[in-house]
Order: structure tokens, then sequence, then C-alpha cells
């Protein structure tokens, strides 16, 4: 599995995201709103990538905020604002040995958990919620599994180790002693094109025999911490 991980940043051609307008009102709509967050939360993402959502919260003005990666070379590409908030970083050693002991609000996982299999998703998920708040949540986005729109993504990439669907994400929430509260879908494409793949689902919800419950190739899933 190594020699994927090892290739993995070339195969993305890692640049510095450009945070634009658009960007800010679809993750307004797609995460800000759907996970009940506030600028007076303290969040952590992680596996952040170039650091897209980071530079986002910050400019909505989150000011307790982290983020960790397993790549260190992701540190030349972050952008600016938010150097000083990413850490290149193991997702295992960082819970175990993270020197800030304090609870977190929020949880972000973005393409990141379909990297471990179901066991080792359950040991993480179950960490993440010792390191939550009473009332905190971790936000997962992830290929679906339950659609035939997400065998592209989750095939896509060969470091993928487990596939996910809405019913399959409550049963780990579960499992980890915490709740699946909501999954919606993430939209790709413009709005025009949205607007065709819901008149599509919507025909093929009525011909299907067992349509899924989300047919978008990715799925967002809350998973709250009991209050």
């Amino acid at each position: 599995m190594s020699v994927f991980y090892e290739t993995y940043g070339a195969s993305k051609n890692y640049t510095t995201p450009r945070l634009t307008k658009k960007h800010i009102r679809k993750f307004d709509s797609e995460v800000w709103q759907p996970s009940g967050l506030t600028t007076g939360m303290r969040c952590l993402e992680i596996g952040c990538g170039t650091g897209h959502f980071l530079n986002y919260l910050h400019t909505k003005g989150v000011t307790d905020l982290k983020a960790i990666d397993h790549d260190a070379s992701l540190a030349a590409v972050i952008p600016a604002p938010v150097q000083d908030r990413f850490e290149a970083a193991d997702v295992w050693a960082f819970i175990e040995n993270d020197s800030d002991r304090k609870a977190y609000d929020r949880i972000f996982m973005f393409d990141v958990f379909e990297h471990f299999i179901p066991e080792d998703g359950l040991k993480l998920l179950s960490g993440l919620k010792a390191r939550l708040n009473p009332g905190g949540a971790v936000i997962l986005k992830m290929p679906n599994a339950g659609s035939p729109w997400g065998l592209q993504f989750q095939h896509g990439d060969l470091t993928h180790l487990a596939a996910y669907t809405p019913d399959s994400i409550r049963q780990m929430a579960v499992a980890a002693g915490m709740t699946c509260t909501s999954c919606w879908p993430h939209y790709l494409g413009s709005r025009s094109r949205q607007r065709l793949d819901k008149l599509l689902q919507a025909i093929l919800d009525r011909i299907a025999a067992t349509p899924p419950e989300i047919w978008e190739g990715n799925f967002y899933a809350r998973i709250d911490k009991p209050g």
C-alpha cells in the first residue's frame, strides 16, 4: 500500500487553491449550514490536503482551528493565511499525543474516511469521539457506494480501502456510540447541470426497483456525539 501513497502527491498535482465567492457559497450551503457551524467553535480538519476548506473556515471568521495531513509536502501549498494552522502529522499519533488536549466542537474529514478499512474507521471514529465536546460532531464526505455515479470516485483512487452508503455510515456511527443525524449529497457541476441531474434522478426514482437514498456520486454525513 505504501507505494500508492508514495506517488499520491504526484498523481494529484498539488497547487495552492484559490478561494472564490463561488467556493464560499458552495461551502456555506453544503457544509456550514448542515453542520451547524458558528464562528466561536473549535474546529479540526483531518486530511486537509491543500487547505482549501481550512482557508474557507478562516475567511468565515473561525479563529480556533487546526488542520493535519500525513503529507508534509503540503506545507508548501497551504494558503498563506492558514499556514500556521497546518501540522504534518499521522492521525493516530495526533490523537494519542496532541499536546493541546482541549476538545473540539467540529471535526471534518473530507475524502479521508474511505482510506481506512472499516475496523480502523471504527477505531478512528471512536478516538475522535473522545476528542469532541458534548454535542460535538464529525462531518464526513466520501464516495457514495450506494449510487452508480459513485463508482468513479470510489475506484478512481487505489488508496481507498472501504466503501460506504448512508446506511452503512449510520451503522458505523452506532458502533462508535454516536448518531448519524443526517446525510446529504455533494453536488458537482453548474446549477443547470444539477437541475438536469435532479430531473434524471426523479425519473429513475420512479422506474428503478431499488433507487439509492442519494444519487450523487459523493455524500456528506454528520455524526454527533451525545450531548
